[in-house]
């Protein structure tokens, strides 16, 4: 029998490392050995996978020889250094972050939607798209399918664990709640909350708590941000649509984990209700869970911690027959992040 591949997990002790180690328990056990990998500072501890204690073994070349593929759950510059030194090595790499999304020789996949794109790899790297991107694409995938998507305009609600912030973005909202908590009139005067809070607002451009920040990510070309443009690019390549008209709007809020868009797309033909309502009832990997009426539809507190993209609110738009209207939510830590990587190692190593 042909061995079982060996799989690196690098950045095992990060936020999203520690989701893909407990997807990695849960999982079918398609691996061989696997080897969990992190900074210098972070050698030597133990982390459980697969019921078992392992040691974390120090990012170094060394630590990669043998592996046949390695999941990069890293900051952008560190894939950017490391990611081609795997592959130097042997292995395949499915890398989460920023660095090689735009790189015409790595694939962008999203399994659910083109999935066969991850078998040509002339770098040898896949990219992973941005936690966005992935809460929406999945549910617009499937109905472009039907009806030809030719216009996207989203506003996305994101996380304070999403993007850049990671756990600094968690424990600075959590910090900022607890300096609001106490005080009942806040938010009821100009610059009360930012007061309260502070000058010290963590990786966030302002308050987070009681308060709604209209930019995410680095300055842009024309007042746009990089979260905004990685949104319009990154759908255009899954969806191989590159002249798709996209207008982002990017705002953070205070949730914990789990991104929101509010979505209204415009297709190249007439959408039935019904037949929308079909298809994401079954796409895979979205739940639809829609019926305003009984207070059913997605919130993020509501589907954190799980894989699917939720989608609710489905309508079409009040005066374009070619246009809906709906809201979908996405743990931005699982199929944001980590369920995305592991899905594309999985169809990965089927051609190994």
């Amino acid at each position: 029998m042909t061995p079982k591949p060996t799989l690196a997990v690098v950045g095992a002790t990060g936020a999203v490392g520690s989701v893909m180690l407990q997807m990695l328990t849960h999982h079918a056990d398609v691996w061989g050995d696997i080897r969990l990998l992190a900074s210098p500072r972070s050698a030597g501890r133990k982390a459980a996978v697969r019921g078992e204690e392992c040691e974390i073994l120090a990012l170094d070349e060394e630590a990669l020889e043998g592996v046949d593929l390695a999941l990069f759950l890293v900051p952008e510059a560190v894939a950017a250094r490391w990611a081609p030194v795997a592959v130097t090595k042997g292995a395949v790499v499915v890398d989460t972050s920023a660095a090689f999304r735009a790189d015409p020789d790595v694939p962008l996949v999203v399994p659910e939607t083109n999935a066969h794109a991850a078998r040509v790899r002339p770098r040898g790297i896949v990219a992973s798209p941005g936690s966005t991107t992935l809460a929406l694409v999945v549910a617009v995938g499937a109905l472009h399918a039907e009806f030809g998507l030719s216009e996207l305009v989203v506003t996305a609600q994101q996380a304070a664990s999403g993007a850049g912030a990671g756990q600094a973005g968690v424990d600075a909202l959590r910090a900022q709640l607890g300096l609001v908590a106490g005080d009942g009139d806040l938010g009821t005067h100009p610059g009360d909350v930012r007061r309260a809070v502070g000058e010290d607002t963590g990786p966030f451009p302002g308050p987070l708590a009681l308060n709604v920040l209209p930019w995410s990510g680095t300055a842009g070309a024309d007042g746009a941000s990089s979260e905004e443009e990685q949104v319009r690019d990154e759908t255009r390549r899954i969806l191989a649509l590159p002249a798709l008209r996209v207008a982002a709007t990017c705002v953070r809020v205070p949730v914990v984990t789990g991104h929101s868009v509010s979505v209204h797309a415009r297709f190249e033909h007439p959408v039935p209700l019904d037949r929308a309502h079909e298809i994401l009832a079954t796409a895979p990997g979205v739940v639809l869970y829609d019926d305003p009426a009984a207070g059913d539809f997605p919130t993020p507190a509501d589907v954190v911690g799980t894989d699917p993209a939720w989608v609710g609110r489905v309508r079409r738009s009040m005066d374009d027959e070619r246009a809906l209207d709906f809201f979908v939510c996405a743990d931005n830590l699982r199929k944001g992040a980590a369920l995305n990587a592991l899905q594309i190692a999985e169809s990965v190593v089927t051609y190994l």
